[in-house]
Order: structure tokens, then sequence, then C-alpha cells
């Protein structure tokens, strides 16, 4: 850091940014859209609240409410008992290529981590049906914010591997 009171632009960390975390300029134009298929419900409303990962036994039940739209494709998930779930992290910032963990001490690159700071913030959950009804899917081992945009479901293929 400069002397007091002669700090530059480049001195002082962008907020939300640790020490040595490196950004890049995001492209100008996307590549893809997706829809988002409905919302998930979850106990957390912040960031910080959320576990770091879910926990399918004992985690609390959270809720998957999928858009009318797209309530045929539910069919036949009543017999799926395990399923992966995918997520846009929507809150998320996309353009660190070097990060601190907290818990790790030490600079890592963005592919190497599960954190949620990515190019395309798509995360993956595998968790436990609890139920359905209706439209909404009642799940445990989610680790998201309330109202997260929901991506895709998919049957967990090592589940039914090994069933």
């Amino acid at each position: 850091m400069s002397g007091v009171g002669t700090e530059t632009a480049a001195d002082v960390l962008e907020v939300g940014m640790r020490a040595g975390e490196v950004k890049v300029a995001l492209p100008q134009a996307f590549d893809a859209g997706v829809y988002f298929i409905g919302r998930i419900r979850t106990p957390w409303t912040r960031r910080s609240d959320c576990p770091r990962r879910g926990d399918p036994v004992a985690g609390p039940v959270c809720r998957l409410e999928i858009d009318l739209r797209w309530a045929q494709a539910l069919e036949g998930l009543v017999d799926t008992p395990r399923l992966q779930v995918l997520y846009w992290m929507h809150e998320a910032r996309r353009d660190l290529v070097l990060q601190s963990p907290g818990h790790r001490g030490k600079l890592a690159g963005t592919f190497s981590l599960r954190s949620p700071v990515r190019p395309n913030p798509i995360a993956s959950s595998v968790v436990e049906r609890v139920g359905v009804e209706g439209t909404h899917v009642l799940v445990r081992g989610l680790d998201c914010l309330d109202g997260t945009p929901l991506l895709d479901l998919k049957p967990d293929v090592c589940a039914h591997a090994s069933a």
C-alpha cells in the first residue's frame, strides 16, 4: 500500500475481492440463452447463511417450484429417489479467475474450486427427493439462496445404476 492518504485506485481493493484475487473483463455478449424452469425455495436469504454443501440426509426440506408450462416434464419423478438439480447462482460475480477462498488460505484458479464465483454461475447438487406435490418437488441437500433460478432436473444416474 502507498503512504497514508496517497492510495491510488490500483492500491484499493474492489469491494467483494480478497487480497491477490484477479478479475478479467467479461465478454461483450452472451453465447447462448437459458430458460429458467422455476425457482428454488430455501430457508437462506443471505449468501453467508448458505451451507458450503447441502446435506441430503439431515438438511432442511427445500422446494423446487416448477413453472406450469413444464408440469408434464415431472411425469415419473416420484420413482426417482435422487435428483441432480442444476441452478443459476444469480448473485455471484462472474469475473474472477484467481480466488482466495477463506477456507483454503491461498489463491486458486476458479476452475479448481466449487465457488459460486465463475464465468457461468451454474451449480449442481445431488439431492434426495422427499416428495412431489403438483408442480412442487420437495428435496433435501441444497445449498442455495431462496429464490434461486432453477435450470434443470435430472435423475441421479449413480443412484439408478446401483439400484
